[in-house]
Protein backbone atom coordinates (compact mmCIF):
# COMPACT_ATOMS: atom_id res chain seq x y z
CA UNK A 1 0.00 0.00 0.00
CA UNK A 2 1.36 3.22 -0.89
CA UNK A 3 1.87 6.35 1.75
CA UNK A 4 2.31 9.55 0.97
CA UNK A 5 4.35 12.42 2.01
CA UNK A 6 5.71 15.82 1.55
CA UNK A 7 8.71 17.10 2.26
CA UNK A 8 9.18 21.25 2.55
CA UNK A 9 12.62 22.17 2.02
CA UNK A 10 13.87 25.55 3.53
CA UNK A 11 17.18 27.28 3.40
CA UNK A 12 18.45 27.02 7.40
CA UNK A 13 19.90 28.69 9.93
CA UNK A 14 21.91 28.92 12.92
CA UNK A 15 21.26 27.34 15.85
CA UNK A 16 21.40 30.08 17.90
CA UNK A 17 22.99 33.44 16.94
CA UNK A 18 26.25 32.76 18.96
CA UNK A 19 29.46 33.54 16.75
CA UNK A 20 29.85 30.27 16.97
CA UNK A 21 26.87 29.09 15.99
CA UNK A 22 26.66 31.54 13.28
CA UNK A 23 30.29 30.89 12.25
CA UNK A 24 29.36 26.83 11.69
CA UNK A 25 26.19 28.15 9.72
CA UNK A 26 28.22 29.87 8.02
CA UNK A 27 30.62 27.23 6.65
CA UNK A 28 28.41 25.06 5.43
CA UNK A 29 26.45 27.59 3.69
CA UNK A 30 29.07 29.07 1.86
CA UNK A 31 31.20 25.65 1.44
CA UNK A 32 27.73 24.64 -1.06
CA UNK A 33 29.49 24.37 -4.83
CA UNK A 34 25.98 25.48 -5.53
CA UNK A 35 26.38 28.88 -3.61
CA UNK A 36 29.79 29.88 -4.36
CA UNK A 37 30.73 27.95 -7.42
CA UNK A 38 34.66 28.15 -7.12
CA UNK A 39 37.72 25.52 -7.25
CA UNK A 40 37.19 23.74 -3.84
CA UNK A 41 40.17 25.22 -2.44
CA UNK A 42 39.95 28.24 -3.66
CA UNK A 43 36.29 28.27 -2.14
CA UNK A 44 37.91 26.44 1.49
CA UNK A 45 40.16 29.56 1.10
CA UNK A 46 37.48 31.93 1.25
CA UNK A 47 34.48 31.21 3.62
CA UNK A 48 36.89 29.40 6.37
CA UNK A 49 39.92 31.71 6.50
CA UNK A 50 37.86 35.14 5.61
CA UNK A 51 34.20 34.91 5.58
CA UNK A 52 33.54 32.97 8.47
CA UNK A 53 35.98 34.56 10.61
CA UNK A 54 35.28 38.14 9.97
CA UNK A 55 32.10 37.89 9.35
CA UNK A 56 30.38 35.57 11.61
CA UNK A 57 31.05 37.85 15.06
CA UNK A 58 28.91 40.71 12.76
CA UNK A 59 26.04 38.67 11.67
CA UNK A 60 25.52 37.21 15.16
CA UNK A 61 24.92 40.73 16.22
CA UNK A 62 22.42 40.70 13.37
CA UNK A 63 20.98 37.61 14.48
CA UNK A 64 20.49 38.35 17.56
CA UNK A 65 18.39 41.32 16.78
CA UNK A 66 16.25 38.66 14.68
CA UNK A 67 16.04 36.49 17.30
CA UNK A 68 12.43 35.47 19.09
CA UNK A 69 11.93 34.15 22.19
CA UNK A 70 10.48 30.94 20.35
CA UNK A 71 14.02 30.63 17.98
CA UNK A 72 14.68 31.69 14.71
CA UNK A 73 11.82 33.31 12.35
CA UNK A 74 12.54 31.25 9.60
CA UNK A 75 12.14 28.03 11.58
CA UNK A 76 9.48 29.38 13.76
CA UNK A 77 7.14 30.47 10.30
CA UNK A 78 8.34 27.14 8.63
CA UNK A 79 7.07 24.84 11.69
CA UNK A 80 3.65 26.63 11.00
CA UNK A 81 4.08 26.47 7.53
CA UNK A 82 4.47 22.53 7.85
CA UNK A 83 1.39 22.57 10.44
CA UNK A 84 -0.78 24.64 8.19
CA UNK A 85 -0.38 22.56 5.24
CA UNK A 86 -0.87 19.34 7.59
CA UNK A 87 -4.12 21.17 8.42
CA UNK A 88 -5.28 21.40 4.86
CA UNK A 89 -4.15 18.23 3.33
CA UNK A 90 -5.40 16.22 5.52
CA UNK A 91 -3.82 13.14 7.84
CA UNK A 92 -3.26 11.19 4.76
CA UNK A 93 -0.50 12.41 3.73
CA UNK A 94 2.91 13.56 6.23
CA UNK A 95 4.25 16.67 5.73
CA UNK A 96 7.73 17.23 6.63
CA UNK A 97 9.97 20.37 6.92
CA UNK A 98 13.85 20.29 7.00
CA UNK A 99 16.71 23.04 6.58
CA UNK A 100 19.21 22.47 4.10
CA UNK A 101 21.66 23.74 6.23
CA UNK A 102 22.13 23.06 10.13
CA UNK A 103 19.01 21.93 11.87
CA UNK A 104 16.53 19.75 11.26
CA UNK A 105 19.04 18.15 8.55
CA UNK A 106 17.70 16.99 5.61
CA UNK A 107 19.30 13.57 6.53
CA UNK A 108 17.81 13.57 9.73
CA UNK A 109 14.27 14.34 8.30
CA UNK A 110 14.55 11.77 5.38
CA UNK A 111 15.15 8.87 8.21
CA UNK A 112 12.30 9.92 9.78
CA UNK A 113 10.32 9.78 6.24
CA UNK A 114 11.57 6.50 5.61
CA UNK A 115 10.88 4.67 8.99
CA UNK A 116 7.50 5.97 8.83
CA UNK A 117 7.45 4.05 5.29
CA UNK A 118 6.38 6.73 2.68
CA UNK A 119 6.25 5.42 -0.26
CA UNK A 120 5.73 8.53 -2.43
CA UNK A 121 7.52 11.52 -1.94
CA UNK A 122 6.82 15.25 -3.21
CA UNK A 123 9.80 17.45 -2.52
CA UNK A 124 9.01 21.47 -2.50
CA UNK A 125 12.04 23.67 -1.85
CA UNK A 126 10.85 26.56 -0.41
CA UNK A 127 11.68 29.12 -2.79
CA UNK A 128 9.02 30.52 -5.23
CA UNK A 129 11.82 31.36 -7.99
CA UNK A 130 14.00 28.43 -9.24
CA UNK A 131 17.78 28.86 -8.77
CA UNK A 132 20.89 26.48 -8.73
CA UNK A 133 21.93 28.03 -5.43
CA UNK A 134 19.05 27.49 -3.61
CA UNK A 135 16.53 25.27 -5.40
CA UNK A 136 18.79 22.79 -7.17
CA UNK A 137 21.23 22.94 -3.97
CA UNK A 138 18.02 21.84 -1.99
CA UNK A 139 17.38 19.16 -4.45
CA UNK A 140 20.81 17.80 -4.94
CA UNK A 141 21.60 17.46 -1.34
CA UNK A 142 17.48 15.18 -1.17
CA UNK A 143 19.15 13.10 -4.10
CA UNK A 144 22.58 12.32 -2.14
CA UNK A 145 20.89 11.73 1.22
CA UNK A 146 18.45 9.24 -0.05
CA UNK A 147 20.85 7.60 -2.01
CA UNK A 148 23.21 7.62 0.92
CA UNK A 149 20.25 5.94 3.02
CA UNK A 150 19.16 3.20 0.29
CA UNK A 151 15.82 4.98 0.39
CA UNK A 152 14.09 4.90 -2.91
CA UNK A 153 10.59 6.38 -2.80
CA UNK A 154 8.93 7.95 -5.81
CA UNK A 155 10.09 11.41 -5.92
CA UNK A 156 9.04 14.51 -7.67
CA UNK A 157 10.62 17.72 -7.61
CA UNK A 158 8.38 20.81 -7.31
CA UNK A 159 11.23 23.27 -9.19
CA UNK A 160 9.36 26.39 -8.89
CA UNK A 161 5.83 27.70 -7.90
CA UNK A 162 5.62 31.38 -8.88
CA UNK A 163 2.88 30.68 -11.13
CA UNK A 164 0.92 28.90 -8.96
CA UNK A 165 -2.51 31.43 -8.39
CA UNK A 166 -2.94 30.85 -4.34
CA UNK A 167 1.10 32.14 -4.25
CA UNK A 168 0.43 35.18 -6.29
CA UNK A 169 -3.51 35.70 -4.66
CA UNK A 170 -1.59 35.42 -1.23
CA UNK A 171 1.01 38.40 -1.96
CA UNK A 172 -1.61 40.03 -3.35
CA UNK A 173 -4.53 40.01 -0.46
CA UNK A 174 -1.52 41.19 1.51
CA UNK A 175 -0.42 43.71 -0.54
CA UNK A 176 -3.59 45.36 -1.48
CA UNK A 177 -4.25 45.60 2.08
CA UNK A 178 -1.52 48.34 2.39
CA UNK A 179 -1.81 49.67 -1.15
CA UNK A 180 -5.39 50.59 -1.05
CA UNK A 181 -5.71 51.90 2.49
CA UNK A 182 -1.82 53.50 2.95
CA UNK A 183 -0.28 56.51 1.24
CA UNK A 184 2.57 54.78 -1.05
CA UNK A 185 3.72 55.69 -4.48
CA UNK A 186 5.68 53.21 -5.46
CA UNK A 187 5.57 49.74 -4.91
CA UNK A 188 8.86 48.22 -4.64
CA UNK A 189 9.64 44.12 -5.80
CA UNK A 190 12.88 43.21 -3.96
CA UNK A 191 14.34 39.92 -4.81
CA UNK A 192 17.33 37.80 -2.84
CA UNK A 193 20.26 38.52 -5.61
CA UNK A 194 22.59 36.06 -7.07
CA UNK A 195 25.70 36.43 -9.20
CA UNK A 196 25.06 37.18 -13.04
CA UNK A 197 27.25 34.55 -14.03
CA UNK A 198 24.93 31.78 -12.12
CA UNK A 199 22.18 32.96 -14.45
CA UNK A 200 24.59 32.09 -17.76
CA UNK A 201 25.71 29.17 -16.20
CA UNK A 202 22.64 27.88 -15.88
CA UNK A 203 21.43 29.03 -19.53
CA UNK A 204 21.55 26.27 -21.92
CA UNK A 205 20.01 27.51 -24.98
CA UNK A 206 22.22 30.44 -25.28
CA UNK A 207 18.85 32.75 -24.56
CA UNK A 208 19.95 34.73 -21.71
CA UNK A 209 21.10 38.30 -22.28
CA UNK A 210 19.87 39.81 -18.83
CA UNK A 211 18.25 42.20 -19.93
CA UNK A 212 14.81 43.08 -20.59
CA UNK A 213 15.25 40.79 -24.72
CA UNK A 214 14.78 37.64 -23.06
CA UNK A 215 12.92 38.82 -19.71
CA UNK A 216 10.63 40.51 -21.52
CA UNK A 217 8.01 37.27 -21.19
CA UNK A 218 8.26 34.55 -19.54
CA UNK A 219 8.65 30.88 -21.66
CA UNK A 220 9.72 27.66 -22.05
CA UNK A 221 12.83 29.56 -23.22
CA UNK A 222 13.61 31.07 -19.59
CA UNK A 223 11.39 28.83 -17.67
CA UNK A 224 13.97 28.54 -15.17
CA UNK A 225 15.99 31.76 -15.45
CA UNK A 226 16.28 33.52 -11.81
CA UNK A 227 15.77 37.14 -13.10
CA UNK A 228 13.05 35.50 -15.54
CA UNK A 229 11.04 33.98 -12.83
CA UNK A 230 11.70 37.58 -10.51
CA UNK A 231 10.45 39.47 -13.45
CA UNK A 232 7.11 37.29 -14.47
CA UNK A 233 6.42 36.99 -10.27
CA UNK A 234 6.09 41.15 -10.02
CA UNK A 235 3.96 41.28 -13.46
CA UNK A 236 1.51 38.78 -12.14
CA UNK A 237 0.90 40.52 -8.56
CA UNK A 238 1.57 43.75 -10.09
CA UNK A 239 -1.47 43.23 -12.77
CA UNK A 240 -4.20 41.50 -9.94
CA UNK A 241 -3.17 43.98 -7.99
CA UNK A 242 -4.22 46.79 -10.96
CA UNK A 243 -0.99 48.65 -10.53
CA UNK A 244 0.48 50.36 -13.77
CA UNK A 245 3.90 50.27 -14.97
CA UNK A 246 5.27 53.23 -13.63
CA UNK A 247 4.23 52.49 -10.17
CA UNK A 248 6.97 49.22 -9.46
CA UNK A 249 9.89 48.93 -10.32
CA UNK A 250 11.98 45.61 -9.54
CA UNK A 251 15.44 45.15 -7.93
CA UNK A 252 17.93 42.75 -5.85
CA UNK A 253 18.96 42.86 -2.68
CA UNK A 254 21.53 40.85 -0.33
CA UNK A 255 24.77 40.77 -2.51
CA UNK A 256 27.71 39.62 -1.47
CA UNK A 257 30.29 40.27 -4.33
CA UNK A 258 33.45 38.73 -3.50
CA UNK A 259 35.51 39.80 -6.72
CA UNK A 260 35.50 43.13 -8.22
CA UNK A 261 34.84 41.72 -11.91
CA UNK A 262 31.63 39.39 -10.22
CA UNK A 263 28.59 41.32 -10.27
CA UNK A 264 25.59 40.24 -9.06
CA UNK A 265 21.44 40.94 -10.91
CA UNK A 266 20.88 44.09 -10.91
CA UNK A 267 19.18 47.24 -10.59
CA UNK A 268 20.61 46.93 -6.87
CA UNK A 269 17.71 47.30 -4.02
CA UNK A 270 19.69 49.67 -1.69
CA UNK A 271 20.03 52.15 -4.61
CA UNK A 272 16.96 51.68 -5.57
CA UNK A 273 15.48 52.88 -2.48
CA UNK A 274 17.75 55.74 -2.60
CA UNK A 275 16.88 57.08 -5.81
CA UNK A 276 12.97 56.55 -4.78
CA UNK A 277 13.99 58.83 -1.93
CA UNK A 278 15.96 61.18 -3.87
CA UNK A 279 13.10 61.56 -6.56
CA UNK A 280 10.45 62.36 -3.98
CA UNK A 281 8.60 59.65 -3.67
CA UNK A 282 7.54 59.76 0.71
CA UNK A 283 6.15 56.05 0.72
CA UNK A 284 7.13 52.52 -0.68
CA UNK A 285 5.32 49.48 -0.44
CA UNK A 286 8.16 46.81 -0.74
CA UNK A 287 7.28 42.97 -1.71
CA UNK A 288 10.00 40.30 -0.83
CA UNK A 289 8.47 37.58 -3.05
CA UNK A 290 11.11 35.53 -2.96
CA UNK A 291 10.88 34.66 0.98
CA UNK A 292 7.88 32.56 1.83
CA UNK A 293 8.37 33.87 5.41
CA UNK A 294 10.24 36.06 7.22
CA UNK A 295 14.03 36.25 8.01
CA UNK A 296 17.20 38.19 8.22
CA UNK A 297 16.75 39.57 4.59
CA UNK A 298 12.87 40.83 5.16
CA UNK A 299 13.24 41.59 8.68
CA UNK A 300 16.86 43.44 9.32
CA UNK A 301 18.12 44.36 5.10
CA UNK A 302 14.58 45.61 4.12
CA UNK A 303 12.09 46.58 7.28
CA UNK A 304 15.74 48.38 9.18
CA UNK A 305 18.48 48.75 6.67
CA UNK A 306 16.36 50.16 3.64
CA UNK A 307 13.88 51.99 5.91
CA UNK A 308 17.36 54.05 7.34
CA UNK A 309 18.39 54.24 3.49
CA UNK A 310 14.74 55.61 2.54
CA UNK A 311 14.62 58.02 5.25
Amino acid sequence: MNKKGVLLVNLGTPNSPSVKDVRIYLREFLMDKYVIDLPYLTRWFLVNVIIAVFRAPKSAKIYQQLWTDEGSPLLVYGKKVRSLLQQEIGDNINVYLAMRYQNPSIKNVLKEVKKEGITDLVVIPLYPQYASSSTKSSIEKVKEELKKANYEPNVKFIENFLTNEKFIEAFTESGNKHWKTGDYQKVLFSYHGIPERHIIKDCKNGYCKLDDTCCAAYSDNNRLCYRAQCYETSRLIASKMGLKEDEYRISFQSRLETRARDPWLKPYSDLVTADLAKSGVKNVLCFSASFIADCLETTIEVGEEFKEIFH
